[in-house]
């Protein structure tokens, strides 16, 4: 017999007791939400990505998008896809001709960000020889946030690592 259950982590098959879930499955249901809306409203820890990319040797820039605070990110997606004006005139200072600049974003999950982005940077860097830009650290920023980043800079291409939630 062929069970969906053995291809996909998806919630599938999870049986009723009455008119609902089985208490496990409900359990389960609840502490994976509870994990997802925490890890949407953690902040992400700049200074320490910051410190992470000072000790390889990889500059960075703190930025902001737009949105003020973290519950206007989250009504406003509009606002996490572009700079702040302040961040949009010190990036503007850096302008040059990049073959590529990296974003950490911290999107829908900073902590997911903070633990992978930076390794996985250090492994690209290590085998392009381009010209990089200062990796752009963002606050409150999404997916999009790195077109206006790249046109800025001057970058050909541009790579946003951003969190997702769990």
């Amino acid at each position: 017999m062929i069970r969906l259950r053995d291809y996909t982590p998806a919630r599938l098959e999870l049986g009723l007791t009455g008119n609902s879930l089985p208490t496990r499955a409900l359990l389960e249901f609840q502490l994976a939400h509870a994990k997802a809306r925490d890890a949407v409203h953690l902040p992400l820890a700049v200074k320490s990505l910051v410190l992470e990319l000072k000790e390889r040797n990889i500059p960075s820039i703190t930025l902001a998008s737009a949105a003020p605070n973290r519950n206007e990110y989250l009504k406003r997606p509009d606002l996490g896809r572009r700079l702040g004006e302040e961040s949009r005139e010190r990036l503007a200072c850096l302008r040059s001709e990049y073959d590529a600049a990296f974003v950490i974003a911290d999107g829908l999950s900073s902590l997911a960000v903070h633990r992978h982005a930076v390794p996985l940077l250090e492994l690209l860097l290590r085998n392009l020889d381009w010209r990089i830009a200062p990796v752009a650290i963002v606050e409150q920023g999404r997916v999009a946030i790195g077109d206006e980043i790249g046109e800025l800079l001057g970058a050909r291409i541009v790579v946003v690592f951003i969190g997702e939630r769990p």
